[in-house]
């Protein structure tokens, strides 16, 4: 595995490869990610993961400084997984260049997590199109959790014409349920408990819609996952998963979208 700490050598190196799998984190490697890595491999392309904990896309400063951190212990995770190269860039490395495409940003940013993190998916946004102006990735291996997001990048590269495919991948679940998250290690064993609670009460409310729509009362949902032990519900959604559209009537091809806090953690999901 070699390591680059700078856009410039890493670019000298990838130039004599046959095309990269790229899979984009911000470390605080979990079962997620090395799901991620372990489908890139299969491409038979060189696997670059890249450790970057982007500022621009954190909508309190708070939530930024308390985001898990330990990159020791990532590199140590990568080496066992022989991937072959790691880049961990500096802020100047990725924001000290003008890219040559311009973002697109697709007006389903404003829904969901956009609503309640303001700026989010424009940080998002900008750092995967610097990624991919130096890396120019054949493939980008991308988690299911964050459904949301993989729509907003697909649009981008769609409408800017760019040559990268998005590959989605499956998400990879704790024992207890909940989705694999780096911020989970900000959770004590009984907000654990409580996350999984949630879930679980989610997943049986989706299989009772799916046959009978009227169940839906997002107020009363709400209430139960507050009896529950989340401490605030930002939004508790149906969406169809193809057209990204709010649904009116149940359908196999729904999820249902949500983000919640237990205590400072928050998290997303959808099932």
């Amino acid at each position: 595995m070699k390591i680059f700490k700078d856009k410039h050598t890493l670019q000298k190196e990838i130039l004599k490869t046959k095309g990269i799998s790229f899979v984009p984190t911000m470390g605080g490697l979990h079962e997620g990610h090395i799901s991620l890595i372990k489908q890139s491999k299969k491409t038979k392309l060189k696997t670059l993961v890249s450790i970057f904990v982007n500022p621009k896309q954190f909508n309190k400063k708070s939530d930024f400084k308390s985001y898990p951190r330990n990159t020791k212990k990532d590199i140590k995770q990568l080496k066992k997984l022989k991937i072959n190269y790691l880049y961990i860039p500096t802020f100047k490395d990725i924001y000290g260049f003008k890219p040559k495409k311009k973002v697109f940003l697709d007006k389903f940013s404003k829904k969901l997590c956009g609503k309640f993190r303001k700026g989010h998916f424009e940080g998002v946004l900008s750092v995967v199109n610097r990624f991919i102006e130096i890396i120019k990735p054949r493939y980008i291996f991308l988690g299911k959790k964050d459904y949301q997001q993989i729509y907003l990048i697909k649009k981008h590269i769609k409408i800017r014409n760019i040559r990268s495919k998005i590959i989605e991948c499956k998400t990879i679940r704790e024992k207890n349920g909940i989705a694999c998250s780096s911020r989970n290690s900000n959770l004590n064993k009984n907000q654990m408990k409580i996350a999984s609670n949630i879930f679980y009460y989610l997943s049986n409310i989706k299989k009772k819609i799916k046959n009978n729509h009227s169940l839906f009362n997002v107020n009363k949902i709400k209430k139960n996952l507050i009896n529950l032990g989340a401490s605030k519900i930002d939004y508790l959604e149906i969406y169809n998963v193809k057209s990204f559209k709010k649904i009116k009537r149940p359908s196999k091809k729904f999820n249902l979208f949500f983000a919640y806090y237990i205590k400072n953690t928050r998290l997303i999901d959808n099932i």
